[in-house]
Order: C-alpha cells, then sequence, then structure tokens
C-alpha cells in the first residue's frame, strides 16, 4: 500500500481542488494528519513539505491573503495555469512516449519514473501506426542520474563514492556544471572541490548515492560540451592525416570519419591526435592498413607485435584466484512519495479523460503490473475531499478488468514537467534520433517544445545531443564525399522506414521487402539478404533493424550502420566468402577470463563483466560470459596491449593470428 505521506498529500490536493479556495485554518482542521499533530508547530512543518511536495508535482498551488485580515490565508489550486504545460499534437506526444520508455525505470530513479506519468497525465491518445514506427531507443539508466540532475538544476554540490581506473573507490566532493549523454554514456562533469580542478566522471562508475552538499561556490562555465571535454582527453601535439589502404566496405566507421565511398580502398582521415587516431585504427585493424605517417606506421607495427607475444602461449591466470572479488555496488532507488503521488493522478487522469480503460492497457501504459495498479486504485478510493464527508470520496471501480474513475475533478489536469523530468525525456530523444528517419521532423519539434518549458539554469543540463541531420547535411556539404556518405545513410534509412510503415496491413505487403548488401563485422566481404524489416531498436549510440532474413530463415538483427547499400529486388541473395584466417563469428562458449590495466578497464564496462576481481597495481581481472567473439578481438587490439585474454587458450590463438596477420602488413615496405 502507499504510505500514509501519499494518502495524505492526495487528500491534501482533492481538499483544496475541490473548491474555489480554502482558509488555512479550516485545511488544518479537516485534514486528519494536521489535526492529530502532537503541537501546532508539527502542523506547520508538515505542511510545508507538503506544500512542496505539491509544487514539486507541477500543480500550481496557490497562497492567497484575505485583504481584510492578512492572518488568514488561503490555498486554491489555480486553474488558470492549467494550461502551463507542453501543448503537444499526437504525434509529438506520440515520440516523446516513446523516448520516456527509452529508460528502465526501475533501475534510473525518480526522474524516469515521473516523467512517463506525467505524459499520461496530458490526456493524449498516441497515434499507434507512428508508436509502431517510432524507434525503440535505449539509454543507460542509472539510479544515480536524479540527484545529479538534481544538483545541476539547483547549483548545489554532491558527495559520491568513485572508482577510476586505478581501482579503489574514493569520496568525492563535487560540484556538477553538466550531466549529459555522449555515446550511449551518462557522464558528469564539474569542479571537483577537494582537486581544484574541472573532472570528468563516468556515471557507471559511481558507486553511492549522490547526497546533495552545501550549495556550489565556483562559478560555471557559461558553455560546456562534453564531446569537447572528452576529446582534449586524448589531446596531442602529435597530429596528422593518417592515409589507409582499407578493403572495400568494411571500417565502416573510419569512412564515416572520412566522408569515403565504401568501395574506395584508399582513405584519407581528418586532422587527429595521435592518440586518438591510434585508436581508431587499432579498432578496425583487421580490415585496413596504414600507409602514413612513417612513424605511426611503426608504432602501429609494434603494439600488434606486443599483443601477439603476450598471447603466445598459456595465461598467467595465478592472479585471477589471488584477486579480490569485487562487490557490485547496490544503490537502491526506492520509490518515493511524489513517484507514487504523480502516478496515483496521472492514472485518474488518464481514465477520466476516457471514461473507462482496460486494466492491461493502462498497467502497460504506465509500465506497472495489474497488481501494483490495483492497489493504487485501492489507495485512491480511500481519498477525496476531507472537507465534505465521505460522499464525496473518490469513486473507482476495477470489475471485470475495467477501470472506472470518477468524483476526482481535482486530479483531471495536466503534471507540468520539472527540470530534471524534461532532460531525462532529451535524452530518451537523443536515443531516438539517430534512426528516426520520417519522425525526425516530429522528434526535432517535440525537443524544441520541451526546450521553451525548462528554465535557463536547466538547459544547462541538457544531454549532449547527436548533431541533426541538416547540421550534418550542412556540416558535409563543404566535403563532396562526405555529404556521399551522409546520402546513403539517409537513403537506406528512408527505405527501411517506408518499408516499415508498408508493413502495417498485410503480411506480403507490396513494398515491404528490400535487398540489402550487408558488411559483417565477423568475416571478409559482404553478403546480400532479402529482408522484411519489422521495427527499428536503439542501444545507446547503436541503431539496430529488427527483420525477417530470407536467407536466415529466421529473424536477425542487422546493425542500420552496416547495411551497406539498398539493391534491386532481383539482386541474387548471397552469403560472404568464408576468407582466410580464424572464424570470428558468434559468441564465444563459455567464460572469457581478461586481464586489464587501468588504461583498458573500459572493455570490462561494455562486455558487461560478470566477476570482477581487483589485483595488484590496479589491475583488474574480468570474467565475460559468452561475449561476441569479433567485438572482443576488436576491442583488445584498440586496447593497445592494456587488455590480456588469460582464457580460453583457443581465443588467445586468434588473437596471436589476427595480431601477426595486421602486424605483418605494417611491417613489409
Amino acid at each position: 500500500m502507499a504510505s500514509k505521506s501519499v494518502e495524505r498529500l492526495l487528500n491534501v490536493i482533492m481538499t483544496i481542488g475541490s473548491r474555489r479556495r480554502i482558509d488555512r485554518a479550516k485545511l488544518f482542521a479537516v485534514i486528519p494528519d494536521y489535526a492529530r499533530a502532537t503541537s501546532e508547530q508539527a502542523a506547520e512543518r508538515m505542511f510545508e513539505r507538503d506544500k512542496a511536495a505539491i509544487l514539486e508535482l507541477g500543480l500550481p498551488l496557490v497562497t492567497d491573503r484575505d485583504v481584510l485580515d492578512e492572518n488568514t490565508v488561503y490555498y486554491r489550486i489555480d486553474a488558470a495555469e492549467s494550461g502551463a504545460v507542453l501543448d503537444l499534437s499526437t504525434q509529438e506526444y506520440t515520440v516523446l512516449l516513446a523516448a520516456s520508455r527509452a529508460w528502465d525505470d526501475a533501475a534510473a530513479g525518480g526522474a524516469a519514473r515521473r516523467v512517463r506519468s506525467k505524459l499520461l497525465s496530458l490526456g493524449h491518445d498516441a497515434d499507434p501506426d507512428l508508436l509502431r514506427r517510432t524507434p525503440r531507443g535505449a539509454v543507460e539508466s542509472l539510479p544515480v542520474l536524479s540527484p545529479l540532475l538534481e544538483a545541476v538544476t539547483s547549483a548545489r554540490s554532491v558527495r559520491f563514492t568513485y572508482r577510476g581506473t586505478q581501482g579503489a573507490p574514493a569520496e568525492r566532493f563535487v560540484e556538477p556544471w553538466v550531466v549529459g549523454v555522449h555515446d550511449g554514456h551518462w557522464y558528469v562533469h564539474g569542479w571537483d572541490r577537494d582537486r581544484y580542478a574541472p573532472r570528468l566522471f563516468r556515471a557507471s562508475r559511481i558507486e553511492s548515492f549522490p547526497v546533495e552538499g552545501p550549495p556550489a561556490l565556483e562559478p560555471r562555465p557559461e558553455r560546456t560540451e562534453l564531446a569537447t571535454v572528452l576529446d582534449a582527453l586524448q589531446d596531442s601535439d602529435d597530429r596528422a592525416r593518417a592515409v589507409l589502404e582499407a578493403a572495400p566496405f568494411k571500417a565502416l566507421a573510419l569512412r564515416d570519419r572520412a566522408g569515403a565511398p565504401l568501395e574506395a580502398t584508399r582513405i584519407t582521415l581528418p586532422d587527429l591526435p595521435r592518440p586518438a587516431a591510434r585508436r581508431l585504427l587499432l579498432a578496425n585493424i583487421r580490415w585496413l592498413e596504414l600507409v602514413e605517417p612513417a612513424a605511426w606506421r611503426a608504432e602501429v607495427a609494434e603494439v600488434l607485435a606486443n599483443i601477439a607475444v603476450a598471447h603466445e602461449g598459456e595465461g598467467d591466470t595465478s592472479g585471477i584466484a589471488a584477486g579480490a572479488v569485487r562487490t557490485a555496488p547496490r544503490i537502491r532507488t526506492t520509490p518515493t512519495g511524489n513517484d507514487t503521488l504523480s502516478r496515483l493522478i496521472s492514472e485518474a487522469s488518464y481514465v477520466m479523460s476516457r471514461g473507462e480503460v482496460d486494466l492491461d492497457e493502462l498497467s502497460s501504459a504506465l509500465g506497472i503490473s495489474e497488481k501494483q495498479l490495483i492497489t493504487d486504485l485501492q489507495v485512491l478510493f480511500v481519498c477525496g475531499d476531507m472537507g465534505t464527508g465521505w460522499e464525496d470520496f473518490i469513486e473507482a471501480e476495477w470489475e471485470h478488468g475495467v477501470v472506472r474513475v470518477r468524483n476526482a475533478e481535482p486530479l483531471r489536469r495536466a503534471l507540468r514537467l520539472s527540470a530534471v523530468e524534461i532532460t531525462a525525456l532529451l535524452a530518451g530523444l537523443a536515443a531516438l534520433e539517430p534512426s528516426a528517419g520520417d519522425t525526425e521532423g516530429i522528434v526535432a519539434s517535440a525537443r524544441a517544445k520541451l526546450l521553451a518549458g525548462v528554465t535557463e539554469q536547466a538547459r544547462s543540463v541538457e544531454p549532449v545531443e547527436p548533431p541533426t541531420r541538416a547540421e550534418l547535411a550542412e556540416a558535409a556539404s563543404v566535403d563532396e564525399m562526405a555529404s556521399r556518405t551522409a546520402d546513403r545513410a539517409e537513403s537506406i534509412l528512408a527505405a527501411v522506414q517506408q518499408a516499415i510503415q508498408a508493413d502495417d496491413s498485410a503480411e506480403e505487403a507490396v513494398g515491404s521487402r528490400l535487398t540489402i548488401r550487408y558488411s559483417s563485422v565477423d568475416r571478409p566481404g559482404t553478403s546480400v539478404r532479402r529482408i522484411r524489416p519489422l521495427r527499428i531498436e536503439t542501444d545507446g549510440s547503436r541503431s539496430y533493424l529488427l527483420a525477417d532474413c530470407e536467407l536466415a530463415g529466421a529473424q536477425r538483427r542487422f546493425r542500420l550502420d552496416r547495411i551497406v547499400e539498398i539493391l534491386p529486388d532481383d539482386t541474387p541473395q548471397a552469403r560472404p566468402d568464408a576468407g582466410e584466417g580464424p572464424s570470428l563469428g558468434g559468441r564465444l562458449d563459455g567464460e572469457v577470463w581478461l586481464r586489464l590495466d587501468p588504461p583498458g578497464q573500459w572493455v570490462a564496462e561494455s562486455f558487461g563483466a560478470a566477476e570482477m576481481r581487483d589485483g595488484d597495481d590496479g589491475v583488474l581481472y574480468a570474467r565475460l560470459d559468452r561475449p561476441v567473439r569479433a567485438a572482443l578481438v576488436d576491442a583488445v587490439l584498440e586496447s593497445s596491449g592494456a587488455v590480456e585474454v588469460l582464457s580460453p587458450a583457443d581465443l588467445r590463438n586468434t588473437i596471436v593470428t589476427v595480431a601477426q596477420v595486421a602486424g605483418a602488413r605494417h611491417t613489409q615496405q
């Protein structure tokens, strides 16, 4: 059941909202918790907390003083401000609803929990066809985000326990400046009070619930972009435009950076610092050879040789048993009273705007179980206007699987979004945008309305957004090859969206099938496949297409950025050539143990290590369960030797072979 404070708040809202106004003395007399308070001061403190909670919900609670007696205070909910919420079209509401579902609200905390409920209180009906075609986005959901975002909006400091790459957790005292998403991961950038300098923290490495501290003292920069801060970490005076030889249709990320045609065998990267270029090259080294600069070429050859030598023979697993098992942090995010209350109000508003709603429809819309929904309705049933008696309590029914709510007009109003909740929606939109396709304009207009509804202070917490397609096109106009790359991505996404839309009425709808050329990461060459697109999903910075594949005879997920081109319908289907060298397809059976030096510990996070053990000198031992083979091999190479596979032996042999083959290309004259 809901806590007594939730019931009290609901009664206060119903009692104030059911009349034009009510004076403070009458309110204190009819609300049982105030009337039973041990003293008048205790009742005052309780009411002040309740007022703050009601305002946080987004309800326009107004205080008036009697013009004849200033000691008489009245309270009302301002009906004139009922429109002070987002004015959304059905299409904009639909994409925002999809954005709210990008969060795993069980893990993300209060802002993520409340935002979907508040959207439902708007009384809109979503466009079911658009909702089906809107990408299913996902953002990293972490319980520490809400207090970090709230610290930014309130300009306060926070304390938390942070585990850096050196392994040992330590308490940090930080004034957050910006909290945002970059490449699918959350970061907080701000002033570290103990170190007297700006610092960047990855939110997933925060191991305690941030505790609010005193007001911030250090002036906040006028504009801080996470991309700029992250790029500075790999900056170097040694910069150059690397020239590469690459296999056609491979190293797609590099081609995107260079704006190179997909079939081109010679690629020139933009001017990059040496550390950033080396990481990018090694992550794609199976498909390319660095031609120049010569010094960088020699360095790449040396790194690959060292990786091969480190993986020859059996791995030294003695450190695993000696390592201290790292206990996963348990950060509890128990729903607050306001989380529950916003859901209760939204349930009542949603049902009253429709007359009646199926129980399963309402529970699905809110993302809660039917059992929890019935519990909520039982709370509504015992609350109401306390100033008139039981006859004016809320009527809630849910017999026969149909929900009806009556006599709750004060709850039939849209709840305004706070700056933190708007930020949660902006992050969800950022997850949708890379694969928005024909919904791009709707996503853009929904974002504009969110930004218009947030204060100037809240704008500083806006997650770093990927550039819009218009911005990409403008930037690409100075480079013909970059323009070709952007056009290709646009045409593929448009074709996929059109096929999904055409397939909404029949299994074999005309135009719902596509023939694609697909470049897999685990084998040379490309495949030609005939598919029927079903939906687009995003996971962090990556977008996937779920489709029926004729060649496989089953559903398959295709990375959108690896669909090379749309081919004519009569193009014969073909599997990629087997190629030479070890097979990197599929997942590894069983477990993999890694030894990671501090610079390579991002690999354990990226692959969701099932177990981690701390060794000496900041070394980390990590166990991965059935990782994707090709992705792990590429990550080991990308780490420049900071990661060693300890077991199984056949994976070590694979890395030796891959590193030696790639290294040989860089030692030949």
